[in-house]
């Protein structure tokens, strides 16, 4: 039997948010799908067609990016490793960061051709490295993104060249793009680089809103004939960051100016509010046949929610609990659900999990809270 408690966030209403503002309608964009999330919230806040399936085109590298930082944290690989250069990377066609079989090229230059140049050379030399051949790797690649819940992805090539079993949604390429930001924050930073020098060939970062609009820095652009021509962007204004993901426009320049127009609309009619810090009580529950009668329950991480411009002190919250709860509980198990709702419809929920380990009772302590739980 499920608990439910309800209450008003009281403590909304004191936060500083600018005046309310008439809701206007989501953009309709020139292009076959997009989405906007909330990178705190996890929220979406627009989309059109998210689950379409779509070709990735380059957006693809965003993964092998993933796989890359992870190889990298877990010390498999080292920045200032040197990687051969296969026939195959130095052959692969599309663009290039135009490496060379006989001429040393580092982890880190490769990560700067993945993610700036857009080099499919880049891409496989590191695939070879971290999954022994580009298959080896694209199974890695494919094994990741159901980890991370990309459940309409599945990956043929490192690069994103065409092939129709190659495909994913702009859903999920948000899942990665975020994966990205929260996991590897330090390598972030690669994606707002506008150009990068290799071989003596320099070549600018595809994404135009680098240049256009400075709280943009990143994420990933992306283009062939039958893809058309994607960008995901990120966006930091103050404590706030937007994702976009717009796939298949017609134009380099239109891509970015849907870009735009879609953030413009998230930065413009809605606000971020943080709900709780990370270790924040958000309830003590009751806890059965434990060493202690309660347990302290919230989030481990600090917890956001996307709303409206204006529109706080409307929002609700609805806890459910797992009842009865029994002993042992460990520290991040989920224990429950908070729903955040507005004007009596779910916006968004979170697990809310044990901030705290409870440990069995004594044998005595268990036979009475048995007993009592079948009075209940």
């Amino acid at each position: 039997m499920k608990k439910i408690i309800a209450f008003v966030l009281l403590f909304l209403s004191t936060l500083s948010f600018a005046a309310e503002l008439p809701m206007a309608p989501p953009p309709e964009l020139a292009a076959k799908a997009w989405l906007l999330m909330d990178a705190n919230s996890g929220q979406v806040l627009v989309e059109k067609d998210a689950d379409r399936r779509i070709e990735p085109a380059s957006l693809t590298k965003l993964m092998s990016a993933y796989l890359s930082f992870a190889a990298i944290k877990q010390g498999r690989l080292k920045l200032s490793d040197t990687v051969p250069v296969s026939d195959k990377a130095w052959k692969t066609e599309g663009s290039r960061m135009f490496i060379e079989p006989n001429k040393p090229v580092t982890v880190d230059e490769l990560l700067h051709g993945m993610i700036v140049q857009s080099g499919n050379d880049a891409t496989i030399a590191l695939a070879e490295s971290i999954g022994g051949n580009e298959a080896g790797f694209v199974t890695m690649m494919n094994k990741e993104a159901q980890r991370l819940g990309m459940t309409h992805t599945h990956f043929v090539t490192a690069t994103g060249l065409p092939d129709p079993q190659h495909y994913t949604t702009a859903r999920d390429l948000s899942l990665i793009a975020t994966a990205i930001i929260r996991d590897y924050p330090e390598f972030h930073p690669l994606y707002s680089i506008k150009e990068y020098r290799y071989n003596n060939i320099t070549q600018p970062n595809r994404n135009r809103l680098l240049w256009s609009d400075p709280s943009v820095d990143g994420m990933k652009t992306g283009h062939t004939e039958s893809a058309g021509y994607c960008l995901i962007a990120s966006a930091h204004r103050g404590t706030r960051r937007l994702l976009s993901v717009v796939l298949g426009a017609n134009s380099d320049a239109l891509r970015a100016a849907e870009s735009q127009r879609l953030l413009n609309y998230g930065f413009q009619f809605y606000d971020s509010a943080k709900l709780y810090n990370h270790d924040q009580t958000v309830a003590s529950l009751k806890v059965w046949k434990g060493s202690q009668s309660l347990i302290k329950a919230g989030f481990t991480s600090d917890l956001y929610v996307s709303i409206p411009r204006g529109r706080s002190k409307d929002l609700k919250t609805t806890l459910t609990t797992r009842q009865p709860l029994l002993a042992p509980l460990s520290r991040g198990q989920n224990i429950g659900t908070l729903k955040i709702s507005l004007d009596n419809k779910v916006l968004t929920q979170f697990p809310v999990v044990a901030l705290e380990n409870v440990s069995v009772a004594s044998f005595i302590g268990r036979a009475w809270d048995s007993m009592m739980l079948k009075f209940k």
